[in-house]
């Protein structure tokens, strides 16, 4: 657990960054720090590794004071990810992901076999262990990034803005890998990020700051959207947030009715452009669909994408309004 004991910073000048901040970020889960420009989210993180010493209070890892401890000591045992990824132009993506366990005393055979399996592990094959990062797509980057902030197999893991610099269509594929790999591993993490949305797709909870450093409100994603403890909060959030409550209900129990005027091909499967979805999908995905289908409807796939129903979007609203009744 890390825990922030009514922490202030205060720059030379006189700028309050943090401004007594409390919080306990669980052991084994995602913490996204999430607010404005300024409100000290990025400076919070770096104290938890020591790149940044508080002016007063105390962090904790596990009951220890950071400032207790070894600088050095205490980085290597939390992985560090940043955008754009950081990593070494000079040496190869094998190196760079071997780079810290040789640090603490392996082999460099040992270091880079290991490093090979963390490549895989993060959706890469060993065909870019040899490449540079100028050779790699942004994408690529921020995956050995991770790789290699996984090294060291630390039980900590601080993350600036991991995944802003790529597109958004490779931003949703490192979003689902970053997901599984934590399902996998189970590292405490806390992230930074400007995008609400971001927040509240990866995390457990979300700790939101105002501008000046202090504490809006510490929530779960469900609890943040349905309950915004202050205009400030519920302006950030958006006004939306009815819609993006819906991430966390299953489509599973959406009643849907005979596939009728869709085009099927010889498997039963869709042809053309409506929008398909699974019972594993959520409501949000499925409200998406419909409100983008030309047609207004959505058709439900099942494991082989034969299609085995179709909902209209008056077919979702009557389910949605039944569900607030």
């Amino acid at each position: 657990m890390i825990t922030f004991e009514d922490v202030v910073k205060v720059y030379p000048g006189g700028a309050t960054a943090v401004d007594h901040l409390s919080l306990e970020l669980p052991t084994g889960k995602i913490t996204v720090l999430v607010g404005p420009s300024g409100c000290g989210k990025t400076t919070s993180l770096r104290m938890i590794n020591r790149m940044v010493d508080p002016t007063s209070g105390r962090i904790l890892i596990d009951g220890r004071d950071v400032t207790q401890q070894d600088a050095a000591q205490l980085r290597r045992g939390i992985g560090y990810v940043i955008q754009h990824a950081g990593l070494f132009p000079h040496r190869t993506v094998l190196d760079n992901v071997a780079t810290v366990p040789v640090l603490l005393g392996k082999t460099r055979r040992e270091a880079r076999t290991a490093a090979l399996g963390l490549l895989e592990r993060v959706g890469l094959t060993a065909d870019f262990a040899k490449r540079y990062p100028a050779q790699l797509g942004g994408g690529q980057q921020q995956r050995v990034g991770v790789a290699r902030a996984l090294a060291a197999d630390p039980p900590i893991m601080l993350m600036d803005e991991p995944f802003s610099a790529v597109d958004p269509v490779v931003r949703a594929q490192l979003h689902a890998e970053f997901l599984r790999l934590q399902q996998d591993l189970g590292k405490t993490i806390a992230m930074v990020t400007h995008d609400i949305d971001e927040a509240i797709k990866l995390g457990d909870h979300v700790a939101v700051l105002r501008t000046g450093g202090r504490l809006a409100q510490f929530a779960t994603p469900r609890e943040l959207l349905a309950a915004p403890a202050d205009d400030f909060v519920a302006s950030f959030v958006g006004r939306d947030r009815g819609l993006r409550s819906l991430s966390f209900d299953s489509a599973a129990e959406l009643p849907v009715r005979p596939v009728d005027g869709i085009e099927l091909d010889d498997a039963g499967r869709p042809v053309g452009l409506p929008g398909v979805f699974t019972k594993d999908d959520s409501l949000r995905v499925v409200t998406d669909l419909v409100i983008s289908s030309p047609g207004g409807v959505a058709v439900r796939v099942g494991p082989d994408g034969a299609a085995d129903g179709l909902v209209s979007h008056h077919d979702l609203a009557d389910y949605l309004a039944s569900r607030r009744s």
